[in-house]
């Protein structure tokens, strides 16, 4: 009986546990399926002129109407397209709507089209292009660091007329014409130009689609179908095909302008416009430094299904989708402040409209806190499949600064609509929109007359955390690129323009705002502690003329390949590296690291002696070899380890003596604890070598008929320790023989100079210690090198049997450091920058004669 007892109390824990663990994951599952979706980015171009979010909140709070007469530069009919009967047939009674004027305008090159490609290409196809490229720019992310990932395309598109503009097809637009007008190729274009790898999904519900296509991609971002998405709409009217559908059924605002839920209202006003938003989960957006303009808390979608008529409203569907878009967000009625409506401004529409809000938002809600409606339609007409986004940035841009703006063209309130059934007040005037005892929130409607509804919930962007406050680092660079001389002036116009409207930014703000974006050919840079400097060097930018504050230049057409130099002994100084330790945990980290191996080959700890003061005791230990060569080794990883963290990555690796063993290491070849043996085991012997040696540089081609006479009357005694330049060479030996030569050098006139060194390294002064240091170089583990590494000792790329050759680590304490011949390998691999690693600028010096390439110091002298 115990036994079962026993048995039963066992069953039972094991089933509480698989019970608790279950509804642990039920809980995680629910939390996936709900967790708030920020809102990153926005980008948009809509009537009015509005190329920009911040344009578009101007025009609704200037109470702008941006209606105008029909385009002149798309090749309508406009002297037969108008005519004031409804029943004409072929004809608009309307000669008006909210139109994109410059909608043609397109560079294909930028994109990498061809002019024939681009023109065969639907204008809402090239919108979208450029609208995705300034919405994840915006967003902090170069657009190419988006290829290869999983983000997701979702545009709302209804209109493919654009190629029955171009019948019969003309002979150069066959094969493209195709993929140019056809919608399912517009989400998919985008894709492929970003190199996007998430869904890419055309959306058709007609004048719901942009709306749709935000709640699809939040949907494939709850699921991890993708990490990040755009999701918007876009609407150009290639043909007035609809003008003319929508006179015969009279459905028409003869002024074509919107009028929601007015009195007034007498039919819908077209427009166009596109908008983009980029989206990604609140955590993975809060983790990745994204900026959160505001939060989707909630959204649904649903379908009128049977109804009255095939594109008339649907009250009841209307709100059961408010209904399930709060159910998804977890909000009741009255937590929601503000509506952005359909509000086409139709009759038949809005009436439906307002009775639904009336039945949902309006009650149960305080009288002196009813639901605000209104509808940005009024100021640039029904933008039709952007229509959903256009109201999306309305609201983020009204929630950012706290006012509720007015609907336009509202006489009256509609007497069709039965105001006192719920807490409902239309903005017939402009409001403030205070902070509440919780985040302002708004709702988005938009309805397809193909029976499709959406509706999504907004919430203000939670307040980001508090940081200490520091004083911004003086004279960052402003940095801007493009793929044109004249589109770099165009941009550095803007950004001045922007600047002097703008006077609370500062140059700090601005440089870490445009140091994400992707970098082209034609570049600039500016730096300035000031606002003043800053706006002159853009306007000298401009304007083609020099500036203190200005620098420019055109970045190689060919993609070059960058190299890492490593620098050698004699490039210590007391104190490197000390404020990069102080100042970037990565360099820290990378640095402790290096001693922890270092050390237990030491006498005494390297990181005291490497940050010493000039003129110490330990300053003294520094400039010994044993302690040297360790403490450059040291900082070489710690420094290469900051720069590869902020992605700059090498093609290339190569040193300059001692630097070749940091290469090695970084390559891969040497473990972090066998490169510090080796290094260690090097210094230590090297120290222990034939003391009493010079080595003296001198201004002359190594082959230079004295030099060689020298070597010859000398060979046990005087060597060639470095070839650096082809004009410049490093000869070491018995300091008998090296004053001789320099001696000789001088009366001819050639320049020489005695290097502060306590040995003669690369000379046969080094020849005792080889044995030595080959026992210990045989006891390691090496590995082939994940990096080429070009060798010192023969100045072409080292094989990996060379690499890991002990023999070849020997000689290369006595063989010639071939650094001439090493930058020659390079710029023979196209090599196009150089970047030393080190703590002054020696071999940049060295460097800079023998390339065209650029030739970059992460350190200077006196730098610590």
């Amino acid at each position: 009986m115990a036994a079962q007892d026993d048995k039963l109390r066992d069953y039972l824990k094991r089933a509480t546990i698989d019970l608790r663990h279950t509804r642990q994951q039920l809980r995680a599952a629910e939390a996936r399926e709900r967790e708030p979706i920020a809102i990153v980015s926005l980008a948009c171009r809509f009537p009015g002129d509005v190329n920009t979010p911040e344009a578009l909140w101007r025009l609704v709070v200037d109470e702008v109407d941006a209606v105008t007469e029909f385009p002149e530069n798309r090749g309508w009919d406009l002297e037969n397209l108008y005519d004031p009967d409804p029943d004409h047939p072929g004809t608009s009674y309307t000669r008006h709507g909210g139109f994109l004027h410059d909608a043609g305008e397109f560079d294909p090159a930028f994109f990498g089209m061809s002019p024939r490609e681009a023109l065969a290409t639907d204008p809402q196809q090239r919108l979208l292009l450029e609208t995705a490229w300034e919405a994840i720019e915006r967003a902090g992310i170069a657009p190419p660091s988006l290829r290869g990932s999983r983000t997701g395309v979702f545009a709302g598109v209804m209109y493919n007329d654009y190629a029955s503009r171009l019948q019969p097809m003309p002979a150069e637009f066959e094969g493209y014409l195709g993929s140019g007008s056809a919608g399912s190729v517009a989400s998919g274009r985008v894709a492929y130009t970003f190199g996007l790898e998430g869904p890419a999904v055309t959306v058709d519900t007609a004048c719901s689609s942009s709306l749709v296509a935000l709640h699809l991609a939040a949907q494939a971002l709850r699921s991890g179908e993708c990490t990040l998405a755009l999701a918007g709409g876009v609407t150009v009217m290639a043909t007035p095909n609809s003008y003319v559908e929508f006179s015969r059924q009279r459905g028409l605002a003869p002024d074509g302008r919107c009028k929601p839920f007015a009195a007034g209202a007498d039919g819908v006003g077209w427009a166009e416009g596109v908008g983009l938003v980029v989206l990604e989960k609140l955590s993975d957006a809060e983790a990745n430094g994204h900026p959160i303009l505001a939060v989707i808390r909630g959204s649904a979608i649903n379908q009128d299904g049977a109804s009255s008529q095939l594109t008339a409203p649907n009250g009841p569907s209307q709100e059961r989708v408010i209904q399930q878009a709060l159910a998804n967000a977890r909000l009741k009625p009255g937590d929601v402040d503000a509506v952005e409506a359909h509000g086409t401004g139709t009759t038949l529409g809005d009436p439906i409209e307002a009775q639904a809000l009336l039945a949902t938002y309006g009650q149960d809600r305080d009288a002196e806190r009813p639901l605000w409606l209104g509808s940005v339609k009024s100021n640039i007409g029904h933008t039709q499949a952007a229509a959903g986004i256009a109201g999306v940035i309305k609201m983020i841009e009204a929630m950012r600064h706290g006012v509720l703006p007015k609907t336009l063209h509202v006489d009256q309130p509609s007497e069709h609509v039965d105001w006192d059934a719920g807490a409902v007040s239309l903005l017939t005037e402009a409001r403030p929109w205070p902070e509440a005892d919780r985040p302002r929130r708004a709702a988005v409607s938009s309805f397809g007359i193909s029976g499709t509804n959406a509706h999504l919930i907004l919430e203000q962007a939670p307040e980001p955390e508090e940081v200490s406050e520091s004083e911004p680092e003086p004279g960052l660079p402003v940095l801007l690129s493009a793929k044109s001389p004249q589109a770099l002036a165009d941009q550095a116009a803007q950004l001045a323009s922007h600047l002097e409207t703008h006077p609370e930014l500062e140059p700090a703000e601005v440089a870490a705002a445009l140091a994400g974006r992707a970098h082209f050919e034609h570049r600039a840079g500016v730096v300035a502690e000031s606002r003043e400097d800053l706006i002159a060097g853009l306007r000298a930018l401009v304007e083609g003329s020099d500036s203190p504050h200005l620098v420019r230049g055109e970045a190689p057409r060919r993609p070059g390949k960058i190299a890492f130099l490593y620098s050698g002994q004699g490039s210590q100084r007391a104190g490197m590296g000390r404020e990069l330790y102080a100042s970037y945990p990565v360099f820290a980290e990378a640095f402790d690291a290096a001693c922890a191996a270092l050390d237990p080959h030491l006498p005494q700890p390297l990181k005291p002696i490497v940050f010493s003061e000039p003129d110490t005791p330990a300053a003294e230990l520094l400039h010994t070899t044993q302690y040297t060569q360790p403490a450059l080794f040291a900082f070489h990883t710690a420094l290469h380890t900051l720069i590869t963290h902020h992605g700059i990555t090498p093609d290339y690796l190569t040193g300059h003596s001692l630097g070749e063993i940091t290469a090695a290491h970084l390559a891969g070849v040497l473990s972090l604890e066998n490169a510090a043996t080796l290094v260690t085991t090097r210094a230590r012997l090297m120290q222990q070598a034939t003391p009493g040696g010079h080595m003296i540089s001198i201004d002359t081609p190594h082959d230079h008929p004295t030099v060689q006479r020298h070597l010859t009357d000398r060979p046990d005694g005087l060597a060639i320790a470095a070839i650096n330049t082809a004009d410049s060479v490093v000869v070491a030996g018995d300091a008998e023989a090296c004053e001789t030569l320099v001696t000789q050098l001088t009366e001819e006139g050639i320049r020489t100079r005695r290097l502060k060194v306590s040995h003669a390294f690369h000379s046969p002064h080094m020849e005792s210690v080889l044995d030595d240091f080959q026992t210990t170089a045989a006891t390691l583990t090496y590995q082939p090198p994940s990096i080429p590494v070009v060798s010192n000792t023969t100045g072409e790329i080292a094989t990996t049997e060379q690499l890991t050759d002990p023999a070849y680590w020997t000689q290369h304490i006595r063989n010639t450091v071939h650094y001439h011949q090493t930058i020659q390998t390079l710029n023979q691999h196209h090599t196009t920058q150089f970047v030393e690693i080190g703590p002054d600028t020696t071999l940049t010096t060295l460097t800079t004669t023998q390339t065209t390439a650029t030739t970059t110091p992460t350190q200077r002298p006196n730098q610590p």
